[in-house]
């Protein structure tokens, strides 16, 4: 549900009540390294981003978010409330920026997580909706649509789609023998590497990390 790269480790938020966990690993092995597992009956991990030393993680319809001390993932430093579904989370170096399913982006105060403010998504007159993994890039944030093989790029200013990023038919194209019914899902994972300039995309459940290059 969420990955975020930072000093050339992955870190993960995984989903699915019970299996839900925050996890470190070595994304060039996929050797998990560190894990902690908080899923429940009623917690279902989502998206996490890591700000000021702190690893923010999300909860689906819980309305818990989980605040880590990055060298610390063994237990939540402290919690706040989220009054909406938590989806996708990400940052802009000051503010935190969550969807929650909606076509809103909220960007949000990391030191209480209230919000400040919050932007509508719009592309051709339309607001889109179910937007899901965040990933904030050189100004812009880039957004997953649910269920869509699409990745939005996005103008913070005033939540106008720019530009997009069309992935469509990965699985089928690159592990086509691992496809599980039922199990394997949806795109759903954006991340960055500042130092190749390229993204990392994933889905849920997908077997395989992407490495994507962007002109």
């Amino acid at each position: 549900q969420g990955l975020q790269l930072y000093n050339v480790k992955m870190y993960e938020g995984t989903g699915d009540y019970q299996n839900s966990s925050l996890r470190i690993t070595n994304y060039k092995t996929g050797k998990v390294e560190k894990s902690h597992n908080m899923g429940s009956d009623s917690i279902f991990g989502e998206g996490i981003t890591i700000l000021n030393g702190k690893i923010y993680q999300l909860t689906w319809q819980s309305h818990v978010v989980y605040v880590y001390d990055l060298n610390n993932i063994d237990k939540p430093a402290r919690t706040f409330q989220w009054a909406s579904d938590g989806w996708g989370i990400t940052n802009d170096g000051k503010r935190l920026i969550v969807s929650d399913g909606t076509a809103s982006l909220y960007f949000v105060n990391p030191d209480d997580f209230r919000t400040i403010s919050s932007i509508r998504v719009i592309h051709d007159s339309k607001p889109i909706e179910e937007l899901n993994e965040l990933e904030y890039i050189d100004g812009f944030i880039y957004a997953n649509v649910y269920t869509k093989d699409v990745i939005l790029k996005i103008d913070p200013a005033n939540g106008h789609v720019v530009g997009q990023l069309d992935l469509s038919g990965l699985p089928q194209k690159y592990f086509p023998n691992q496809i599980i019914p039922d199990r394997t899902d949806v795109l759903n994972g954006i991340a960055y590497d500042s130092t190749s300039k390229h993204l990392l995309i994933t889905g849920k459940r997908w077997p395989k990390l992407f490495e994507v290059k962007m002109d």
